[in-house]
C-alpha cells in the first residue's frame, strides 16, 4: 500500500511539472505572436482588459493540459 501511495505521489508530481512546462510554452508562444509586451502592458500601464484576456488563456489552457494529461 505504502508502494501505491508513493507512486501516486510521484505521478502527481511529475504530471504537475510536465503541466506547467506546456503552459509556460503556450505563454511565451501568444507572448511572440501578440504585438505588444503583455507583461509590461499588463503591470506598468495597468491594462485590465489585457490581464482580464489573458487570465481566461492561462485558465482555458490549462484546463486542456489537465484533460490530456488525465486521461
Amino acid at each position: 500500500i505504502m508502494q501505491q501511495i508513493l507512486n501516486g505521489i510521484t505521478n502527481s508530481a511529475i504530471y504537475s511539472i510536465l503541466g506547467i512546462i506546456i503552459l509556460l510554452i503556450a505563454y511565451l508562444i501568444v507572448e511572440k505572436l501578440t504585438p505588444e509586451n503583455s507583461w509590461k502592458e499588463i503591470v506598468e500601464n495597468k491594462n485590465i482588459a489585457l490581464a482580464i484576456v489573458f487570465a481566461g488563456f492561462i485558465i482555458g489552457i490549462s484546463m486542456i493540459i489537465s484533460a490530456a494529461l488525465h486521461g
